[in-house]
């Protein structure tokens, strides 16, 4: 192999395929990278039986060749190197990779046994790229990460002919973002749980193109999905189980009582401020009256905190408290310069929504439901 290409754009494509790359794999040879050049191209390519992570960039390939070396050690060695362009060389043993004046020799893992990629399913449609990944970041967060709760560290795909249904929770929050894609056969109707971490990173790689999503069965969505786009591909296999019924904790407009309207930017930065002397497993407390959202934290002995902001209240008073974690991801998540909350007790979960201006009205497009904390007395 005699290959050089831009360092740049390798060492990008070759970290997003060691991102994936199980750090502890539980056969040694998965946490090679397989490195092929022809074509006029250098493919990069990872897989730990649950998932696959491939690339294709643009290279000056003189002679091709086909290789596998330590992944994350190739995506250190790139990411150093001190030049703009990178040459890859390559015999049955070794793969040599210099740039500048720098010099590495990596040894070659044996290619007999390293597994066969999956293949990308049938195509199930299209949608923006950047559509898909916003609607991917703004319900992401809401994802559990307790693995030994698999079931929350899924977000569940909800495919109805032209529209897509995101979800997500860890039993303290719910978020939800739908939008509109071009579907293969109009009329298809499948649902899948796929694992947050893999489908963050995907939204986020891919969100340059036209994404292409493929599930592997179109009638229940068990098996394999795939994602190609930006000249990416990558798999996964779904989560096993089921996702609990959570849409009934969405509020009906008809229940709702009060609704608070508030700049974005503002309220983040003073729940950021008062959120410092929130313990853990404490609220930030927040009373939405008078056209002001007064938000409070510690007590007693403990350090404490008092801040103001202006908002646009209809309907009762509320008093409330939130996780000032969970409030600044949900405040994060929504992508607007005004958050809309919508209270139907307050005790009982509260939606916020985003909305572009203080005359915009909430749609059912998206929600992420908030559970309060119990306020001390």
């Amino acid at each position: 192999m005699k290959v050089r290409v831009g360092h740049e754009v390798l060492a990008d494509a070759v970290g997003w395929v060691a991102k994936g790359l199980p750090s502890r794999p539980s056969v040694p040879i998965l946490a090679g990278m397989l490195v092929e050049a022809g074509d006029g191209q250098v493919t990069l390519s990872g897989f730990d039986y649950e998932s696959s992570a491939q690339v294709s960039v643009p290279a000056e390939v003189a002679d091709g060749g086909r290789y596998l070396v330590s992944g994350r050690l190739l995506a250190d060695i790139c990411r150093s190197l001190p030049g703009d362009s990178v040459d890859l060389g390559g015999e049955a043993a070794r793969v040599r990779v210099g740039s500048g004046s720098s010099r590495f020799v990596l040894q070659t893992l044996p290619l007999s046994e390293y597994p066969a990629l999956p293949e990308l399913p049938t195509a199930t449609g299209v949608v923006s790229g950047e559509v898909f990944a916003r609607a991917v970041g703004q319900v992401v967060s809401a994802a559990g990460r307790d693995d030994t709760l698999p079931v929350f560290t899924g977000i569940r795909v909800e495919i109805r002919g032209s529209t897509v249904s995101l979800l997500a929770t860890d039993r303290y929050r719910l978020a939800l973002r739908t939008f509109e894609w071009e579907p293969i056969d109009p009329t298809v109707e499948a649902n899948a749980l796929v694992p947050a971490r893999m489908l963050a990173d995907v939204a986020k790689a891919m969100a340059g193109d036209e994404l292409t999503l493929a599930l592997g069965s179109t009638r229940t969505g068990d098996g394999l999905i795939g994602f190609e786009g930006a000249g990416r591909r990558a798999t996964s296999r779904l989560i096993d189980g089921d996702f609990p019924k959570v849409r009934s904790l969405i509020p009906a407009a008809s229940a709702i009582t009060t609704t608070v309207r508030v700049d974005t930017a503002v309220l983040i930065e003073a729940v950021k401020r008062v959120g410092l002397v929130a313990e853990r497993s404490t609220p930030v407390r927040l009373t939405f009256a008078d056209g002001t959202a007064t938000l409070d934290a510690g007590s007693g002995d403990e350090a404490q905190a008092s801040e103001s902001v202006d908002v646009v209240l209809t309907g009762e008073p509320v008093v409330t408290g939130f996780n000032a974690g969970y409030l600044l991801d949900a405040l994060a998540s929504i992508g607007a310069p005004v958050a809309h909350f919508a209270f139907t007790q307050p005790t009982k979960p509260a939606n916020l929504t985003g909305l572009h201006s203080t005359d915009d009205n909430p749609t059912d497009e998206s929600a992420y439901i908030l559970m309060p904390m119990r306020l001390p007395n």
